[in-house]
């Protein structure tokens, strides 16, 4: 019964520590009074949270503007500079590393090949090549605090631990425990579009909002949806698999054994293949002429009105619109998010998703719901870091700073 009790003292100690710093991170500077009054916490309590994160360097005070006589109210703000974390984006055959500091502003980026084809591969590439960047950035480098990292496949975000990665074989990889033995700092591991959607929901385009989907078209399609300002996890910790929502039944056959789904419609790879096959069949296309077609290739000169290229993307659109509209008759957000490179194409892919969101939704559901371009996906890394920023906001990471 007893450690039951000690375990609820600490949780409690988390939670309101934690509630004290996101305050200041949040709303900074903040003097403690309305930090008090916000978090509905007892003065004391407030007195002695502030200077435990003041000891520990988590929070500076900052004098405020002049009072109307008396005292200058002193305000408090959280202290990003000295804290470090490396945020790694694992990818299918590359990795990608960046350094930031906690207010989440870049201090370098390396991004290497890396091809695996099973979890020792996967796991002696990962190590190699994160000793190598953290010893490369050691000056830089003050306070290292955590490791994030980011994947694509089923990975459980309380424990990171890895269940599935498309073309790999995976068993169970505790992957956050390898890190945190090796580098004796926090890990946090994550699936690489949920990750995203969270970036884009504390850093991008869905900052003003608690409820909001990201839709990821990359080699596959994804999507990561936020409600209520968390990610929404579900029983097995992963939702929002949009790629495998069927659009076509005498459609191609995916890599998950079904036929037509919209990742065999709306991914990039399916896409360029899509294009290359109608030109064998003759079709007239200015990008006959190239030999390794990309899908940037395809966006520019559907900008440039090639009729073939252009046709291919609003079809992209559509199929997307199809499956977009269910999710939002699902989880009716405040916005849509749309990562990938057919941004690029925006002018033509957005009005086809549009047009089928308003066909296939409800009204009230899509009156006015803004279908938006992401704002991170050139900082590949973000998701990885936004894990991090989570661990310090809910006080799983701050705790254990605190306690060092």
């Amino acid at each position: 019964m007893n450690g039951g009790q000690i375990g609820n003292v600490d949780l409690v100690k988390q939670l309101n520590s934690a509630a004290v710093y996101r305050l200041i991170d949040r709303q900074g500077p903040i003097s403690r009074i309305q930090v008090a009054d916000v978090s509905q916490l007892a003065p004391a309590s407030v007195t002695k949270i502030t200077r435990q994160l003041l000891e520990r360097g988590l929070i500076k005070e900052v004098a405020q503007q002049a009072s109307t006589g008396g005292r200058r109210a002193i305000s408090l703000t959280t202290e990003v500079v000295p804290f470090h974390s490396v945020a790694v984006r694992l990818g299918r055959d590359y990795v990608q590393f960046s350094l930031y500091d906690l207010g989440g502003k870049e201090l370098a980026y390396e991004s290497h090949e890396l091809f695996y084809s099973n979890q020792s591969d996967l796991v002696a590439g990962l190590l190699t090549n994160l000793k190598q960047f953290v010893t490369q950035q050691a000056e830089k480098i003050n306070q290292l605090v955590a490791i994030g990292i980011t994947l694509p496949g089923l990975v459980n975000p309380t424990t990171g631990v890895v269940e599935y990665m498309p073309n790999t074989d995976i068993d169970n990889l505790e992957l956050s425990d390898i890190i945190r033995n090796e580098f004796n700092v926090e890990c946090f591991a994550g699936n690489d579009v949920r990750g995203m959607a969270l970036a884009e929901h504390y850093f991008g385009a869905s900052q003003d909002c608690q409820d909001s989907i990201l839709v990821s078209v990359h080699r596959g399609t994804g999507a990561g949806i936020i409600v209520n300002g968390q990610v929404f996890l579900g029983f097995n910790r992963n939702v929002g698999e949009i790629g495998h929502i069927q659009i076509d039944p005498l459609g191609e056959q995916c890599q998950c054994g079904n036929f037509g789904c919209l990742e065999t419609v709306a991914a990039n790879p399916a896409i360029v293949q899509r294009v290359r096959k109608l030109i064998a069949q003759g079709y007239q296309s200015t990008l006959a002429d190239k030999q390794h077609i990309t899908i940037n290739d395809v966006c520019s000169h559907a900008l440039n009105g090639d009729e073939l290229a252009k046709q291919s993307l609003v079809r992209v659109g559509n199929q997307l619109g199809k499956a977009i509209a269910m999710t939002i008759n699902l989880f009716n957000p405040q916005k849509v998010i749309i990562a990938g490179d057919i941004t690029m194409a925006k002018d033509l892919v957005f009005p086809a998703i549009k047009r089928n969101v308003e066909n296939q939704s409800l009204t009230t559901f899509h009156k006015d719901l803004p279908i938006v371009a992401s704002e991170i996906d050139k900082q590949p890394t973000m998701g990885a870091f936004a894990m991090i920023k989570r661990a310090m906001l809910n006080g799983v990471l701050l705790q254990k700073l605190l306690e060092d």
